[in-house]
């Protein structure tokens, strides 16, 4: 799992506002020229990107259209001869995020730099258990053999548990890749907005650096912050996955960078091509796969981009907070049995 259950770093962290409840769903069946920029894509990235998840995707259109891909089609006409453009809307604007893959400095074994420590789950820690509070103050998961690595900042722990997944990089130059192991079965809690109750910002002001730098500097208040949130993310290691792919999404499989979304499963299928046209700094259009899902992201039109791993893609993620539209392809029976083909 990667940000999948915690939600995206960028609006778990210091979400403020919420959607309105949604109303039912409505379907609108668009044409492929009036995708904005559709022509000018890199289909064959989608394609790519596609094949990543397919042969995960349940039923039988879904399965035809994936032995098709893997025969390297022409990426284009693969996705508008085989799919339909439908236009989902819930009574929500749109709105896009961005998330990331962060990168930490650590080392295998404990060290005076390196001493905070990424945890195993133990084998107690089933449905709802201890708080991050009582976690940290009974020493719970101590000299048990637990320990995954051990990292050279505590807020980078934190903020790692948030996103599910991350890639440690090690004294020796090597990647230690980790992933969502487990949790204690308590609610997230926003510290940004703890911090805006506080008065110690107005809710604008807040964001994923904004909160690390004040932790940083108030190092006593800081923990007690931290603790604010009662939930506590173990993690695993992941062994079998390289360097050069993305975290895990939700299904399992390697998520790429600016071609996957997170999106709400209860209006978008899992693998189902996302056409996106993102407004605001950094506008782009271009065709996404839906491989990922988010606490935080909840309607039809709601989406979270992933822009890769390392400091560069998180300052990237952390400005995103744009309107647009976003455009499910769906294969074509599917399609036309949401909206009929004389109701498009």
């Amino acid at each position: 799992m990667s940000h999948a259950l915690l939600g995206a770093i960028v609006m778990a962290v210091f979400a403020m506002t919420l959607p309105t409840k949604a109303a039912e769903p409505t379907h609108e069946l668009l044409r492929f020229d009036e995708l904005s920029g559709w022509k000018e894509d890199d289909h064959q990235a989608a394609l790519t990107a596609f094949l990543e998840t397919c042969g995960d995707v349940d039923g039988e259109d879904w399965s035809a259209l994936c032995s098709l891909a893997k025969t390297q089609p022409s990426a284009r006409t693969f996705f508008e001869l085989f799919f339909r453009p439908v236009l989902i809307k819930d009574g929500n604007p749109a709105l896009f995020t961005g998330y990331f893959e962060p990168e930490l400095s650590g080392s295998m074994t404990r060290t005076g730099r390196y001493r905070y420590p990424l945890y195993r789950r133990p084998p107690e820690a089933q449905g709802l258990w201890l708080s991050r509070r009582q976690i940290e103050e009974s020493n719970a998961l101590q000299g048990r053999g637990l320990e995954i690595c051990w990292v050279d900042d505590p807020v980078e722990v934190f903020f790692l548990q948030i996103q599910g997944s991350g890639r440690i990089r090690l004294t020796n130059g090597e990647i230690l890749r980790v992933g969502y192991g487990g949790a204690n079965g308590h609610t997230y809690q926003s510290i940004g907005q703890e911090l805006v109750r506080r008065g110690v910002y107005r809710a604008h002001q807040v964001s994923a650096q904004v909160i690390q730098n004040w932790v940083r500097r108030n190092p006593v208040d800081g923990v007690e912050l931290l603790r604010h949130n009662p939930s506590y993310v173990f993690f695993r290691r992941l062994r079998d996955l390289p360097e050069e792919k993305g975290p895990l999404g939700a299904m399992n499989r390697s998520v790429t960078p600016m071609r996957t979304v997170a999106v709400d499963p209860d209006y978008v299928p899992l693998g189902a091509p996302i056409w996106v046209e993102k407004r605001g700094s950094g506008a782009f259009n271009r065709l996404m796969i839906a491989q990922d899902t988010g606490s935080a992201i909840k309607g039809a039109q709601r989406a979270d981009i992933f822009y890769g791993s390392g400091d560069g893609a998180g300052r990237e993620a952390g400005k995103v907070r744009d309107p647009g539209r976003m455009v499910v392809l769906l294969p074509i029976q599917i399609a036309f049995q949401l909206v009929p083909e004389d109701a498009g």
